[in-house]
């Protein structure tokens, strides 16, 4: 999920800041292991960088939420032998900027063993190379943007950062799915496709228009929108001459939830689809109308009998937030960095210097979790592929098609 692209110079300049900053870390279970369990060697940390404030937090809050819940269980299991396990979650602000400040800070600790996050596609772009500087292994329960594991050249797929992984899949599995539906489903032959100028939401409209108009359909019109824009009058002008049957957005859902009410209001009574960007229930508040349209990687998590211990665990936690689109992933997330840490120190000691092995036992892990098997491929991409596209029906988001594409 989404971007924006920072320069080196910014990355050392966020890092310098951050040298005197305190900790955010907080002692999972309450400060207290499972009864019984050897903490001695002392407290081993599990990062997350996510929007925890902001117009994103429903989402990055779930994240957080749930690699809490990870690291709780894996205290009560004494999962990790002689030691315990602290979640220390930062705030990213969905910035790139303070996502580097957030990395560099979480690398200062020596016992770091790894990060979940994050959200945004344009954040990562600025936390890779510094979690990377220090082998720190990072796995993203959100990012889809294909370059951060495969680099800008599809026809040469080139591995990023040895560190990098993720639980989701990619947008250019992503955006033809959603063409695929759109086009071949709901008979959808004009579309206008609006993005918002970031990395997510360019690199998904572009996969979804190529698919699209292989399929037969006409891109009659393709407009920008600022990250931070609101009124939308402007851009709903220049797309009413092409009379478009559907739109398609780039983007995330504060600002597509408005610009589906405004098209209405405008005369423009089409379905709005996007991408996992806008699948969460604020899309429905801003705006968005029933007929409208998201995808979103997996299958729902309510509907897997993988999930179902995740869910009733989460829900009996007492988590004010919803664990949210990307809950699971991030619960499987934590987990790939725990066990492989399990597995790693096999009950000696944790160094710095075992960043290394905790690397190798990631790219090797095979394990079951909510969201199915959790495995990775060469690049560090999840090997589960199962997209849902999902309609709002009632004033709620109901799925309406859960597969994998396959060309």
């Amino acid at each position: 999920m989404r971007n924006q692209t920072v320069k080196a110079t910014v990355l050392v300049a966020g890092a310098l800041l951050l040298a005197a900053c305190g900790t955010n870390k907080t002692e999972s279970g309450g400060g207290t292991s499972g009864a019984g369990c050897d903490t001695s060697k002392g407290t081993l940390v599990v990062g997350v960088i996510a929007p925890l404030s902001g117009e994103l937090s429903a989402l990055g809050l779930g994240i957080q939420n749930s690699a809490d819940l990870a690291v709780k269980e894996a205290n009560e299991k004494c999962t990790v032998k002689g030691y315990k396990l602290a979640l220390d979650p930062q705030d990213d602000q969905k910035s790139p900027q303070q996502g580097a400040q957030a990395a560099t800070k979480l690398s200062q600790d020596p016992n770091l063993v790894g990060v979940v996050g994050t959200l945004n596609s344009s954040v990562a772009q600025s936390v890779q190379p510094i979690l990377a500087q220090k082998n720190i292994v990072q796995v993203s329960p959100a990012n889809t943007s294909d370059a951060l594991s495969k680099g800008e050249n599809a026809a040469a797929p080139t591995r990023q950062f040895k560190t990098y992984f993720r639980t989701c899949t990619v947008d250019s599995l992503q955006g033809p799915f959603a063409a695929k539906f759109l086009v071949e489903k709901q008979g959808k032959k004009k579309i206008a496709i609006v993005t918002d100028g970031l990395t997510y939401g360019e690199g998904l409209a572009a996969a979804f228009a190529t698919k699209a108009e292989s399929l037969g359909a006409q891109i009659v019109t393709r407009q920008k929108i600022g990250e931070k824009d609101t009124d939308f009058s402007g851009v709903i002008a220049a797309i009413k001459p092409s009379a478009p049957d559907a739109l398609y957005f780039g983007g995330q859902y504060p600002q597509a939830g408005p610009l589906s009410k405004q098209l209405k209001d405008a005369g423009l009574n089409i379905p709005v689809m996007g991408g996992d960007g806008i699948y969460d229930d604020k899309f429905i508040s801003l705006g968005g109308k029933d007929g409208d349209y998201a995808t979103s990687v997996g299958a729902p998590t309510e509907s897997l009998d993988s999930a179902k211990a995740f869910v009733d665990a989460y829900n009996k936690a007492g988590y004010q937030d919803k664990f949210a689109a990307y809950g699971a992933f991030s619960y499987d997330a934590a987990n790939a960095i725990i066990n492989s840490l399990a597995t790693t120190l096999n009950g000696g000691d944790w160094s710095e210097s075992k960043r290394a092995d905790l690397l190798a036992s990631v790219g090797k892990y095979n394990g079951q979790g909510a969201t199915g098997t959790i495995s990775f491929d060469e690049f560090g991409d999840s090997n589960n592929k199962v997209l849902t596209v999902y309609s709002v029906t009632g004033g709620k988001w109901s799925p309406a098609e859960t597969g994998t594409y396959s060309g």
